[in-house]
């Protein structure tokens, strides 16, 4: 049995899935080995015959042996297990948005992921976003505006400090700077105070 997290991801450069599960072990200080594969690839098919019955990358192992794949399992995972490494804000109202932020970016934005694949390896000055994809940036800048208003947050981060959420949109945000994408800054916050931390 192997006394370590083990993660099993593709290129973070060209990978959004990978990208977001690797930094929720970085940005959380959580020690993890990573097992490189190239995506759509017989590599990764063979990599991940250690990691039954999983079928996509990420895909972590824990301590103890349990596989968990898809990134919104892998951060309640490490949340439950992990309960002060803050991958949950930990006042419950900012705790609840930043659930549902991650829920929305982990199933959602399909016009902004198939117009603009990621790459954080190139730069293009010439964007012209089709109007499915200014939808899927509109309902980024309503999402993170909601998100810092209801909580208050008074940091750069979306629910206070940073959080799975933040890890979760953490992607997106390098395709909006990739692709110079059209969003505008957060709106102040005005339409309500936020919501005191309780236990």
């Amino acid at each position: 049995m192997t006394h370590t997290y083990d993660l099993v991801i593709g290129d973070r450069a060209y990978s959004s899935w990978s990208l977001r599960g690797w930094l929720l072990f970085d940005a959380f200080q959580l020690p993890v080995t990573t097992r490189s594969a190239r995506l759509y690839t017989d590599e990764l098919a063979t990599t991940l015959k250690d990691y039954f019955p999983a079928r996509t990358a990420p895909t972590m192992r824990t301590p103890d042996g349990s596989v968990v794949s898809e990134t919104i399992a892998i951060a309640e995972e490490l949340a439950t297990r992990h309960p002060d490494a803050g991958h949950w804000p930990k006042a419950p109202h900012a705790r609840a948005t930043a659930r549902v932020l991650a829920a929305e970016m982990h199933a959602g934005f399909t016009a902004l992921r198939s117009a603009c694949p990621m790459n954080l390896r190139a730069s293009y000055a010439d964007s012209q976003p089709s109007d499915a994809v200014r939808a899927d940036l509109s309902r980024l800048e309503t999402l993170w505006s909601w998100a810092r208003t209801t909580t208050g947050s008074a940091t750069p981060w979306l629910c206070g400090d940073y959080s799975a959420a933040d890890a979760f949109f953490a992607p997106v945000a390098t395709r909006i700077a990739t692709y110079n994408l059209p969003v505008r800054a957060p709106r102040p916050r005005t339409r309500s105070a936020p919501i005191p931390a309780t236990r």
